[in-house]
């Protein structure tokens, strides 16, 4: 009798187990901020989106496909060409998710990595589009607008593929190291030309305002001179001779210490060479 009772316990509880596997199987859970698209052996990807909570499917046959639906973040590193064919390195930080009722068809079409897929291929494309209409010097001036253009196209060209982009911004912009040695030769160049202006204005003004005298043969040879040397050998000077030259030969050689050719033979022997 007790054998019996064993025996009924033993096949009920084996009945039990069985069902609890069979309907924990058939139980899925979508958690917050998620969705889940069925895939059916039979009628293959389901149109229906399945929404938060839990829910039950036909084990074996039903599979359920988990999408994240909140906004996540990608960094793409794009290397391009300006319009002034100078080498641009840009890293373009992307807030994207997917439009929930589009699911069934990005899943279809492009697979659940979608963000490897999509996201690279199509920002290096709009990137190079819209830099290529900007040169160097725009690109660090107008950065609000090209910035607003990139969003602007990425925006349209990703809803295409059932994306939204919640936000697009430009992150880290540098340029080639040629470029980026030209800028920094064009500013030491600007910061000595300023000197050598201001080298002019002092010797051709007093501290009243007053034009200088002209001063004596005796004493203006030697100090004029190497004046003179330094500021005709300046950049600044070269560039900007013709308006220079006659106002420091007035202000620092006088005409009568026949200095005056020596200094204009200097000048040509200098700046011609």
């Amino acid at each position: 009798m007790a054998a019996k009772v064993f025996e009924s316990i033993g096949k009920f509880g084996l009945a039990l187990a069985v069902a609890g596997g069979v309907v924990n199987s058939a139980l899925y859970n979508v958690d917050a901020g998620h969705r889940a698209v069925i895939f059916d052996r039979f009628r293959g990807v389901q149109d229906i989106v399945v929404g938060e909570g839990t829910h039950f499917l036909i084990p074996w046959v039903q599979k359920p496909i988990i999408f994240d639906c909140r906004s996540r973040p990608r960094n793409v590193p794009v290397i391009t060409g300006s319009k002034d064919l100078q080498n641009v390195n840009i890293t373009l930080r992307i807030l994207f998710r997917p439009v929930a009722s589009q699911l069934p068809r990005i899943f279809t079409s492009i697979g659940e990595d979608y963000d490897e897929r999509v996201l690279p291929s199509i920002t290096t494309e709009i990137l190079k589009s819209v830099v290529a209409r900007f040169d160097a010097g725009e690109l660090i001036t107008q950065r609000e607008l090209v910035s607003r253009q990139v969003s602007d196209d990425l925006t349209e060209r990703a809803a295409t593929f059932g994306l939204i982009l919640d936000d697009v911004s430009l992150t880290h912009l540098t340029f080639g190291k040629e470029f980026t040695e030209a800028v920094e030769a064009k500013q030491v160049a600007q910061q000595e030309a300023e000197r050598a202006r201001f080298v002019v204005e002092k010797v051709s003004i007093q501290p009243d305002g007053r034009s200088l005298s002209p001063l004596s043969p005796a004493l203006s040879f030697p100090i004029c001179w190497v004046a003179w040397k330094f500021i005709i050998c300046h950049p600044f000077f070269r560039d900007n001779r013709k308006g220079l030259e006659g106002i420091v030969l007035l202000q620092l050689v006088p005409e009568s210490s026949g200095a005056s050719q020596g200094y204009v033979e200097l000048c040509s022997e200098i700046t011609e060479g």
